[in-house]
């Protein structure tokens, strides 16, 4: 006799069949990996991410939110900006680095007084400092970026491994924001497009590691800061109209799918 097909239900997985009949127990509740993506989807949000993903279109307000703000955007980019012209007219890494953390305790000072959030400011200086120290204590320039290469390393192999197990991060992230949950799952496309939006995500890494590596390990200190700067907000605003485009595509409202076709 045909067993009847299982479905999974949402955050739910199907469990295996008992050996003593031929009716599977219940559905196992994925109450772990339920819990880790809502916590993805609450982190993206926060980063301005949210609101981008309700966007029917892609407006530049909500893209400049989701960059941080222009506030973010200084915060990112002054520092290593100010580093590398310092550095490369001076050569004094010393100085580069005291006005480069100079800049972040400012930024950070400015939020604390503000009272807007100020988790990521803090972030980003405990970063710099703990970067400018290392490279301090071993007189090497190029120590400036052990600490982002090390993040981007993470990064990277938490995607891929997440991919491998068929489980994408960005899939996890995406089905939260979305109201999806796990649901996304059990539709093939889908699953496919979040595979190939983590794949993505994890070339971006993967190429500032292929690209900044090298750099390291000749002590180029300028290149690196280079690198840095270019493959940083460029790459991670291209990567995030390309991610709304692909969301957006595979959910699609019934009338708006309809309106796309010729």
């Amino acid at each position: 006799m045909r067993r009847p097909e299982q479905r999974l239900t949402r955050g739910t997985v199907a469990a295996p069949e008992d050996q003593h009949g031929d009716e599977p127990r219940e559905h196992e509740p994925l109450e772990p990996v339920a819990s880790f993506g809502s916590q993805l989807a609450d982190a993206a949000r926060k980063a301005g991410l949210g609101k981008l993903a309700e966007d029917e279109r892609l407006s530049p307000r909500d893209m400049l939110a989701a960059l941080g703000g222009i506030r973010g955007l200084a915060e990112t980019i002054l520092p290593g900006l100010v580093f590398l012209i310092i550095y490369t007219f001076s050569q004094e890494l010393s100085w580069a680095l005291g006005v480069s953390v100079g800049l972040a305790v400012v930024f950070t000072t400015l939020r604390i007084v503000g009272k807007t959030p100020v988790m990521q400011a803090v972030a980003g200086l405990i970063g710099a400092v703990v970067s400018a120290a290392l490279a301090l204590w071993t007189g090497r320039g190029e120590d400036n970026f052990v600490l982002g290469l090390i993040t981007n390393a993470v990064y990277a192999i938490a995607l891929l491994v997440s991919m491998l197990v068929r489980w994408p991060l960005i899939g996890l992230a995406v089905g939260y924001l979305m109201g999806d949950g796990l649901a996304w799952r059990e539709n093939k496309r889908r699953f496919q497009a979040m595979q190939l939006l983590t794949a993505c995500w994890f070339g971006l890494f993967a190429l500032r590691l292929l690209v900044q590596v090298p750099l390291y390990f000749a002590g180029n200190v300028e290149g690196l800061a280079i690198t840095k700067l270019l493959m940083g907000v460029p790459l991670y605003a291209l990567l995030l109209i390309l991610s709304w485009l692909i969301v957006k595509a595979i959910y699609a409202k019934p009338a708006d799918a309809a309106a796309r076709r010729p």
